[in-house]
């Protein structure tokens, strides 16, 4: 039987027939016997266990048999012994039985944590026999399971990775292109490369190596897998592998210069095919522009200079426009092309970074980008709200993706100016951002709390945000007929006043309180600010905010005391002060237009705290605009409310007005 199977003579139905003849018993029986018959070399039984095993697997179904897969750790010793000239042909049907698991449902799984992982990686890192065979197999099983694997195995992939890089810098041959193939599935995504000595000696080669392809003659053939291998070293760590210094700089610039060539030479190709062949390439090219965007805008330890900078930014507009003309081509049965989704993320980076390039062609393409944003987004939240087993059976289709995401940022410079603002208008592009508004605030608030690095998620509400105060300060009568407004406005009633308690969320509170002042001005008559429970409660939580930012602290120089940013605010108050001062520019305005809003400053007794800070602090030490911003919301609590009055009088507000300058309050508390 051993030998005809050996000799490969056996087809499908005869494989079935020895193996219901003979079963898993014997060649287990086999493995496990140890006294080999007189005269024959000690792993005979072995041998011919191995090569009924072999013969069975390549039967898929009894390749994921569990006879099968407890036979994994007896395949890994055997990858690892001392390999005799007479034990090859084992190595043989070792790899032939584990490359079936592989193929199997299961397979992946019972190799990781049976221990294949290290086993495969020291017969290669060993040179052992089939080494070849090893490298390809770890390919396969990282491809399939590269975060378990890494996990799991870090040490012992890193051993490879290492071996691979060494290589790939010695090699002056082909072997050197072939390399560049094989490296990217052994590139991990950072930690395992930046934290030790072994994973930055890995990378120093890396870089080496690729500056010596791209710094040479080379074909394109030559050149396209180094841009790939290239692009996977940015999504793991960034620019981190690119040396300080001139060496550095240039090559960093070469990178960028070769990306936009390349992206402008396939996209502006009138010939689809040619397009279709280069999409992978293209999207490894968007990697590195996108590096590209991010180091031109880095000012600490710019691996840049500005020259460089300016020539490269030049290159990179040169790029996105052959994006922008390949995305007006773009036809609706095209859409789900993820290459689609490529080119529109790598345009909303620079659109977030650059809007007063390009932005003739922007503004023609708005129109599309807004088009393929909704299309995404209504499939991605449909998709999103099926029922748990259905969404299993669509994930292999590609889960929807979130385009809107990535472009933002781009339509909140957009908004601020009127034509961009017109055409994004005209397109339906605020009912869409509501609805997105909407949407990303049910996925925070049923997101388990991660306390650090801000999600996805609030950024996205955050700059949802900052486009939504540009409407309503450049586009009022549009918040007031269109209907989504009046019910982003009843949500963001009901969301600030859990989310202010939450310290880890101020900028997004100061985004919410503000845009909510800002916005209720301009909804005063809607129905969901008619004296409702969640009006009280938003005005008492905006209230809140507002009045807990500034603190009487010792002066600098040891004399007296000044007035500061409260510590609760002082981390965040770059991204939340100039929020501060709009949010008391808009209640201010809200105070005759709501009578409940007097009463909330009462109830939190901030005109108490406010002058008893006024009244210890060095005058010299409130900035112009601090004193108007509180002056502001003062004068309307004085005149809207008489309750207001008796309490800055009583509590010497006519004496620090006086002190501060305030004449208005003045003026208004001097009255009958």
């Amino acid at each position: 039987v051993a030998k005809a199977v050996r000799a490969g003579e056996v087809d499908a139905r005869t494989r079935r027939q020895i193996f219901d003849a003979i079963g898993f018993t014997f060649p287990s029986r086999l493995l496990s016997s140890g006294q080999p018959p007189p005269g024959c070399p000690p792993h005979t039984f072995r041998a011919l266990g191995l090569t009924l095993l072999a013969c069975f697997c390549t039967d898929p179904q009894l390749a994921a048999h569990s006879q099968v897969l407890n036979k994994i750790p007896t395949f890994n010793d055997i990858l690892v012994s001392p390999c005799e000239p007479d034990t090859t042909s084992m190595v043989d049907d070792v790899y032939q039985c584990l490359s079936a698991v592989l193929a199997t449902s299961r397979g992946p799984r019972e190799l990781v944590t049976k221990g294949t992982v290290p086993a495969l990686c020291q017969a290669y890192v060993n040179c052992n026999y089939g080494s070849d065979r090893a490298l390809a197999l770890l390919s396969g099983l990282l491809a399939v399971a590269e975060a378990k694997c890494w996990q799991r195995d870090a040490p012992h992939l890193l051993a490879v990775l290492s071996k691979l890089s060494e290589d790939f810098l010695k090699a002056t041959d082909m072997t050197k292109f072939e390399l560049c193939e094989v490296l990217p599935r052994f590139i991990p995504l950072s930690p395992p490369l930046t934290e030790g000595s072994q994973g930055s000696q890995c990378l120093q080669q890396l870089y080496k190596g690729l500056a010596d392809i791209l710094g040479s003659k080379v074909s394109q053939s030559q050149r396209d897998p180094a841009l790939k291998l290239a692009a996977c070293l940015v999504q793991a760590c960034g620019a981190e592998w690119i040396p300080a210094g001139s060496a550095g700089s240039k090559f960093l610039a070469l990178l960028v210069n070769l990306a936009c060539v390349e992206v402008r030479l396939t996209l502006e190709e009138p010939d689809p095919l040619e397009v279709e062949g280069k999409k992978e390439l293209v999207t490894a090219c968007y990697v590195l522009i996108e590096m590209g965007i991010q180091e031109c805008l880095r000012e600490e330890n710019p691996l840049l200079g500005e020259v460089q900078k300016m020539q490269l930014i030049r290159i990179m507009e040169e790029a996105f426009g052959a994006v922008i003309f390949y995305l007006r081509q773009v036809k609706q049965e095209e859409l789900q092309d993820p290459f689609i989704f490529a080119s529109v993320r790598i345009l909303g980076a620079w659109m977030a970074e650059e809007t007063s390039s390009l932005k003739q062609d922007i503004c023609e393409l708005l129109p599309f980008l807004v088009h393929y944003a909704k299309k995404l987004f209504e499939e991605g939240s449909a998709a999103a709200s099926l029922p748990q087993a259905e969404l299993l059976s669509t994930k292999g289709s590609g889960f929807p993706q979130d385009a809107l995401r990535f472009l933002l940022p781009g339509f909140c410079h957009l908004t601020a100016e009127d034509r961009p603002r017109d055409i994004l208008i005209s397109a339906g592009a605020p009912a869409l951002l509501c609805e997105y508004f909407l949407w990303q605030w049910e996925v925070l608030t049923s997101e388990p709390r991660p306390p650090a690095p801000l999600t996805s998620t609030e950024m996205s509400l955050q700059t949802s945000c900052g486009i939504f105060l540009n409407l309503v300060v450049t586009a009022p009568d549009l918040v007031r007929q269109d209907k989504t407004f009046s019910s982003l406005m009843e949500m963001l009633l009901k969301s600030l006043p859990p989310l202010l308690p939450q310290k880890d969320h101020l900028v997004l509170a100061a985004n919410i309180c503000t845009l909510g002042l800002m916005m209720a001005r301009i909804l005063v008559g809607s129905a969901v600010l008619q004296g409702t429970q969640s009006a009280k409660e938003f005005f008492g939580a905006a209230v809140h905010f507002l009045s807990q930012a500034h603190v009487a602290q010792a002066a600098p120089g040891g004399e007296g005391l000044a007035v500061a940013v409260s510590p609760a605010y002082a981390g965040a108050w770059a991204e939340v002060g100039e929020l501060w001062f709009l949010g008391m520019q808009a209640l201010a305005g809200c105070v005759p237009l709501f009578p409940c809003l007097p009463q909330a400053v009462l109830q939190a007794r901030w005109l108490e705290a406010l002058s008893e800070l006024l009244t210890r602090v060095a005058p010299a030490s409130l900035d112009f605009e601090l004193i108007t911003a509180f002056q502001g919301v003062l004068v309307e609590l004085a005149r809207a409310s008489e309750l207001c009055r008796e309490v800055i009088l009583s509590h010497h507000g006519t004496e620090w007005a006086n002190l501060y300058g305030m004449a208005a309050l003045e003026q208004c508390l001097s009255v009958q």
